[in-house]
């Protein structure tokens, strides 16, 4: 009998970090039926994206810190026209599949397992939902970027209003302002140009500050360029905000 395990793989790490990864599964199994409604489509290589990061976050901390500190992480396996993870239940599968509900839960219940741990031991968490786009299907209009990120109009960061003197000093300002450093154009990141920016999905805002004190969550979208075409872009952006994020804990702890 298959369990939900064999579709999501789960670490709990030794950091208050978690890495997600709801739509880069490739798995389709036959016995889950495809959804009818809604987005279907792959994120591709955003599971080996998402591996290939936690790789240069251990690596980091290993030359930075000289000791083994690796972060927590929830990554589907399963096709998103099966299981979409970052919808509400309702809207996220067939609802006459029993399997499918047991895997979506099961996915969810890692989720918030690993952010109650990260509180209870570290007083904080910080979920990265990585996701993918394509450059050729975005709005016309904007400026070109290789990353967009999401905070539910920073809701997902903080519980409390964020001073604008003080958005560079929170994780999201120090991605921006590490990806502008790199040259490697990410929105929000120029304030007086249009933008095209993202609230963020479902687990976005259901696991952000403003729905559990202490949590705090961002969802990041990767251009096809960084994750599958250029290799160096992809080296260079991983790198780089691996190096953010170990300075972040570092200071944390």
């Amino acid at each position: 009998m298959l369990e939900s395990k064999n579709f999501v793989e789960v670490n709990i790490g030794s950091i208050p970090l978690i890495i997600s990864v709801p739509h880069g599964g490739t798995l389709e199994y036959e016995k889950i039926p495809k959804r009818e409604n809604g987005i279907v489509g792959l994120d591709k290589a955003t599971n080996e994206l998402a591996k290939k990061l936690i790789s240069y976050i251990i690596k980091t901390f290993t030359e930075k810190k000289n000791s083994q500190n690796n972060p927590s992480y929830v990554i589907s396996n399963i096709h998103r026209n099966r299981i979409d993870f970052n919808r509400e239940e309702i809207k996220a599968y067939q609802p006459n599949s029993k399997l499918a509900q047991e895997i979506y839960r099961y996915y969810h219940y890692k989720l918030l397992e690993i952010i109650n741990h990260n509180l209870m031991f570290f007083n904080k968490s910080l979920l990265i939902d990585i996701h993918g786009f394509e450059k050729s299907k975005r709005p016309r209009g904007f400026r070109d970027v290789e990353i967009v990120l999401g905070t539910n109009n920073l809701e997902a960061i903080s519980n409390e209003k964020i001073a604008i003197k003080n958005r560079d000093k929170n994780i999201r300002g120090l991605i921006i302002k590490k990806f502008l450093d790199l040259e490697i154009p990410i929105a929000p990141g120029r304030p007086r140009r249009k933008e095209y920016v993202l609230t963020g999905g479902y687990a976005i805002q259901k696991y952000g500050a403003s729905n559990i004190k202490g949590s705090q969550a961002i969802q990041m979208e990767f251009s096809d360029l960084i994750r599958i075409y250029d290799k160096e872009l992809r080296k260079k952006a991983l790198c780089g905000l691996s190096g953010v994020i170990v300075d972040f804990f570092c200071n944390f702890f």
